[in-house]
């Protein structure tokens, strides 16, 4: 089938369908509803600013300055507050290195394991006859 054929058979099917849904379903008087709305929304404008307001403002800076110093000043507080200080991991273990669900459970991880360099010479290239692989 041609394109051209192709597009005869389909461009009708479409837009039958989608004046369906846009009709019957009300989905157009939802958009110009919504469309409508946003029209009575006041604008926003941007003006130019003066020369004092483009100038970094450095009361800003020692304002954030300041704040992150209260706020130091408060987490010590809570911290001192709370008892806890430095004491909070004095009575806890170290977690096991090992699960025991682990196929290496009760291995040490400084372990080196079995050497197996030796079975490649022991093979002297025949790997195919080995695996079955003639």
């Amino acid at each position: 089938m041609k394109t051209s054929e192709f597009k005869k058979i389909l461009k009708p099917l479409i837009e039958q369908t989608v004046k369906e849904v846009l009709l019957k379903e009300g989905v157009l008087s939802k958009v110009v509803a919504e469309v409508a709305r946003g029209l009575n929304q006041p604008l926003l404008e941007s003006r130019a600013t003066s020369v004092e307001a483009s100038k970094p403002d450095t009361s800003e800076s020692q304002r954030a300055a300041e704040y992150e110093k209260q706020r130091q000043e408060k987490i010590k507080r809570l911290n001192e507050s709370s008892g806890y200080g430095s004491k909070i991991f004095n009575n806890v273990r170290n977690a096991p290195e090992n699960s025991a669900n682990s196929p290496l459970a009760g291995v040490d991880s400084r372990d080196a394991g079995v050497d197996i360099s030796g079975i490649q010479r022991l093979a002297n290239g025949k790997w195919k006859q080995l695996a079955g692989d003639n």
